[in-house]
């Protein structure tokens, strides 16, 4: 090239260091890496999963604490596949911090989550105990609110009773047909496979929906147990207000002339998904999706989650009183004010809110905008009447307003600055133990700000 001359630094990919670095020589002081690494090293409590390694022989495994340290790091980070936290462990630096340059592969890191979740969504309280020490938790306001979150399985993958019990036998006897003629043809079919083959496998098709077959039936057992449960026990079916099967005959008499009590059947369009059973349809921002209900209880003073539960249930209006016992049982005490959403509006929800010496901003009906508050056009019993009076004398100016600025910009957070919009783990009780990982690294996070 010609022109003026200029001297560059000097770039040689292939310079070898004298000294390797250390790792902590790799990460600027500061950084939010050596905060969780050593928080989990130092403050936590990690017994319960170093007491699962009893056996002396075999290869050693990963440290557990290494390994708990970069699962907690990669949901501080929004990294959530095992995947994808092997191909960081392998890229980043950051990532090489925790591990000390070690590779764990992502069945590893799979592995161990699955084997220790219980212990690992246990940590939910450890660290919210380190922002009470830290003076994050102050409980004078506590809002709270659920968000939908979708589950690891497509709401393709779901079928309603009503389609089941049509399909089911349908599938049965093809599946049965095709069996009847194999027993018939091992001539034919000694010929076609040769004799080193019995001519009696499964051809991949119907093995596929023999196992379709065993799910289908599988579901349609789970729902007739609910069914059952929710008619307590053994309710006519016609009381329940459900429509019998096609099996289902007239009612019999019995020995003392009364009619026998029905089995109870589950309504035609209930549903069941064959990938994550656990899981239902809800109403979310994008439309009808498979999901889960998580639920948050947040301290208006930082935004640290001081209660996180789970549920399959879509409506919040049941949510109430496990969330703030749930608060009690990590905190060791229940908030002076909380405030919710309309959907947790309920005659007993505020009965209670009084019982326990919580005074309650709930909305009544949902504010539209430009409306001084949350109270719509709700009617309801004396409980109801009397909080939408509350929420109007505050007006503008009610700590009801505190609800949209302290959770909702948690879930902001969560969903969006840190990319959890769907479940790794299926499983109500798995994904139950994901969630307070989330809320786990949420809180970390708040922590870090706080040093």
């Amino acid at each position: 090239m010609g022109g003026m001359s200029k001297t560059f630094r000097s770039w040689d990919v292939d310079q070898r260091l004298l000294l390797p670095p250390s790792v902590e020589e790799l990460i600027p002081a500061g950084h939010l890496v050596h905060f969780i690494r050593d928080t989990v090293r130092e403050s936590l409590d990690l017994s319960a999963i170093l007491e699962a390694y009893t056996e002396e022989r075999g290869y050693p495994p990963y440290h557990p604490v290494m390994m708990t340290a970069l699962l907690l790091y990669a949901y501080c980070q929004g990294v959530y596949s095992s995947r994808r936290i092997e191909r960081a462990c392998e890229e980043r630096i950051d990532f090489r911090a925790i591990t000390a340059h070690q590779t764990p592969d992502f069945r590893t890191i799979a592995e161990f989550r699955k084997r220790h979740l219980p212990a690992l969504g246990a940590l939910f309280g450890q660290v919210l105990a380190l922002c009470q020490e830290a003076g994050l938790v102050k409980l004078g306001h506590v809002a709270l609110d659920g968000t939908k979150i979708q589950a690891n399985a497509s709401k393709h993958k779901a079928m309603s009773y009503g389609r089941m019990k049509k399909v089911a036998p349908e599938l049965a006897a093809e599946v049965a047909k095709w069996f009847a003629e194999a027993e018939t043809t091992d001539d034919a079919e000694d010929a076609e496979y040769g004799a080193d083959r019995r001519g009696d496998e499964l051809p991949e098709w119907v093995a596929s929906k023999v196992q379709r077959l065993a799910k289908m039936q599988a579901a349609m057992a789970a729902l007739e147990a609910a069914a059952q449960a929710a008619a307590g026990g053994a309710a006519p079916a016609e009381a329940a207000g459900e429509k019998s099967g096609d099996d289902a005959g007239p009612p019999q008499d019995g020995e003392g002339g009364g009619p026998v009590e029905a089995r109870a059947v589950p309504d035609d369009k209930a549903q069941r998904n064959f990938t994550d059973p656990d899981s239902r349809i809800m109403k979310t921002a994008d439309g009808f999706e498979q999901a889960y209900n998580a639920q948050a209880a947040v301290d208006a003073a930082s935004q640290v989650i001081v209660g996180a539960e789970l549920t399959n249930a879509a409506n919040d209006k049941q949510q109430v009183e496990p969330m703030v016992a749930e608060v009690e049982r990590q905190t060791g005490r229940r908030p002076r004010e909380l405030s919710a959403d309309s959907g947790y509006c309920s005659e007993s929800n505020l009965g209670r809110l009084d019982e326990w010496g919580i005074r309650g901003y709930v909305a009544t009906g949902r504010q539209k905008h430009g409306q001084a508050s949350a109270t719509g056009s709700r009617t309801g019993g004396p409980q109801t009447g009397a909080m939408a009076q509350r929420l109007k004398r505050g007006g503008h100016r009610s700590r009801y307003r505190l609800r949209k600025q302290t959770v909702e910009p948690v879930f902001g957070q969560i969903k969006g600055a840190r990319g959890f919009r769907q479940f790794v783990l299926r499983g109500l009780e798995q994904v139950r133990q994901e969630w307070r990982m989330v809320c786990t690294a949420h809180n970390l996070l708040k922590l870090a700000g706080a040093r």
